[in-house]
C-alpha cells in the first residue's frame, strides 16, 4: 500500500502539469508577438503632372497713369465772368473759348486809346511837313514821334486786354476741372480750368535699383486696371531715369501708353507686368506643388503609392505655374493638395481625379435579393 501512495504523486503532478501546457495557450508575450502591427492610413492629396511647357519672368509693380500734357488754363485779365463755354467733360481745340468776361471797361479803354493814336498821329503827320521846310527843330518833330509811338503802344495793349477777356485753351484736350462760375470775380492770372490731353498717356512707376537690370527701353509692358478687369493695356518704355532717388532707393520708369479712348483717364491706380525674359522647353509644375521649409523648396512626388519628399531649384514662376530647373523631370507626378501630412515615404490615397480601366463593381446578385438561404 505504501508503494502505491509513493507512485501516486509523481503521476498525479503529471498530469496537471499536462493539463496546464495543453490547456494554458501561450504567454502574454508570445500572443502579442503573433499580432500584426496595424497599418498606416493612407493620407489623401491631390495630385498634378510635371510638364514641358514655355515660361516668362516678368517684372510687377505698380502704377499711375499721367497726362504727356495738361495745363491750368489762367485769366490773363480780371473780371467777371459773364459767359461760360463748355463744361468739364468737353474736348477743346487750342484757342478754342471756354468762358468770357465782361468787356465794358475795356472797350472804352481801347476807344479811348484810339482816339488818342488818330489824334497823335495828325499831329505827327502836320508837323512831318513842317519840318520838312524847316519850320520846326528837329526836337519837336523827335516829340511828336515819340509819342505817337507811344499811343500805338497803349492801343495795342487795349486791344490785347479785350480779346484777353475771352479764356481761351492753350493746348487741345479734355476739359478736366472748371474753377470759376457764372458772376464770380476773377483775378488776373488765376486759374479758371484745368485741360487735360488723353493722349498720349504715361503710366509712372519707381523700379528698386536691384532690379532696374531687367528693365530697358522699348520693353513692351503690360497693365490692367480695376474699372476694366477682364482687360489689359499695351504700353512700352519711353524712358528709365537716369538717377537714383536717394530717398526711396528706387528709379522712376515711363511707360507711353497705347491709345485707349476714354476708357483710361489720368490719376488711375494699376498693375503693370513687364516681361523681361523666357524659357522655353521647362519643366513646370503648379505653384501649390512647391513647399518650402528652411529656405528650401521641394515637391512630393508619388511612386507606387508612396509620396518621396524631393529637393528642387524654382526658377521662373508667371500665374499658377513655376518652373523646376533641377530635382524634378516632366511626367512626375506631384502633391498639390495634402503636402501638410505628408512626411517621407508616407502612403497615399489620390482623390479629386477619376481612375482608369477600373469598371465599377457589380452589385451581387444574392445580396440584392436579401442573401438569405
Amino acid at each position: 500500500m505504501s508503494r502505491t501512495t509513493g507512485w501516486g504523486w509523481p503521476l498525479v503532478m503529471v498530469f496537471v502539469l499536462s493539463a496546464l501546457s495543453g490547456c494554458g495557450g501561450s504567454s502574454p508575450d508570445a500572443a502579442g508577438d503573433d499580432e500584426e502591427t496595424p497599418e498606416e492610413p493612407a493620407v489623401p492629396v491631390e495630385v498634378a503632372v510635371a510638364e514641358i511647357g514655355t515660361i516668362s519672368a516678368a517684372w510687377r509693380g505698380s502704377a499711375t497713369l499721367e497726362a504727356e500734357a495738361e495745363s491750368d488754363v489762367v485769366a490773363r485779365v480780371g473780371g467777371i465772368v459773364e459767359t461760360l463755354m463748355v463744361e468739364e467733360g468737353d474736348p477743346v481745340r487750342a484757342g478754342d473759348a471756354l468762358a468770357k468776361l465782361d468787356t465794358d471797361q475795356r472797350a472804352l479803354e481801347l476807344r479811348q486809346a484810339k482816339a488818342e493814336l488818330e489824334r497823335l498821329r495828325a499831329d505827327h503827320d502836320r508837323n512831318k511837313a513842317i519840318f520838312r521846310e524847316n519850320l520846326i527843330s528837329r526836337e519837336v518833330f523827335d516829340r511828336t514821334r515819340f509819342e505817337l509811338e507811344s499811343a500805338q503802344a497803349s492801343y495795342a495793349l487795349a486791344q490785347l486786354a479785350l480779346e484777353h477777356s475771352t479764356i481761351r485753351s492753350p493746348i487741345d484736350g479734355i476739359v478736366s476741372e472748371r474753377y470759376v462760375k457764372v458772376g464770380n470775380l476773377v483775378a488776373a492770372n488765376s486759374p479758371a480750368f484745368h485741360v487735360t490731353q488723353f493722349d498720349p498717356l504715361l503710366a509712372v512707376f519707381h523700379v528698386p535699383e536691384r532690379e532696374i537690370h531687367k528693365l530697358a527701353r522699348e520693353q513692351t509692358a503690360m497693365l490692367s486696371f480695376d474699372a476694366w478687369p477682364d482687360e489689359e493695356f499695351r504700353g512700352q518704355i519711353d524712358r528709365i531715369s537716369p538717377v537714383v532717388n536717394p530717398d526711396t532707393g528706387t528709379v522712376k520708369v515711363t511707360v507711353h501708353m497705347q491709345p485707349a479712348g476714354r476708357r483710361l483717364q489720368p490719376g488711375m491706380f494699376g498693375r503693370v507686368r513687364i516681361l523681361y525674359d523666357s524659357r522655353d522647353n521647362a519643366v513646370l509644375v503648379p505653384a501649390d506643388a512647391v513647399v518650402t521649409e528652411d529656405a528650401r523648396d521641394a515637391v512630393f512626388v508619388i511612386v507606387d503609392g508612396q509620396a518621396q519628399r524631393r529637393d528642387v531649384t524654382v526658377g521662373f514662376a508667371e500665374g499658377d505655374k513655376v518652373q523646376i530647373e533641377s530635382g524634378l523631370e516632366a511626367g512626375a507626378t506631384v502633391v498639390v493638395t495634402g503636402q501638410a501630412a505628408l512626411r517621407d515615404e508616407s502612403r497615399v490615397e489620390i482623390v479629386g481625379q477619376p481612375t482608369e480601366d477600373e469598371p465599377e463593381p457589380e452589385p451581387d446578385a444574392a445580396a440584392s435579393q436579401g442573401g438569405l438561404d
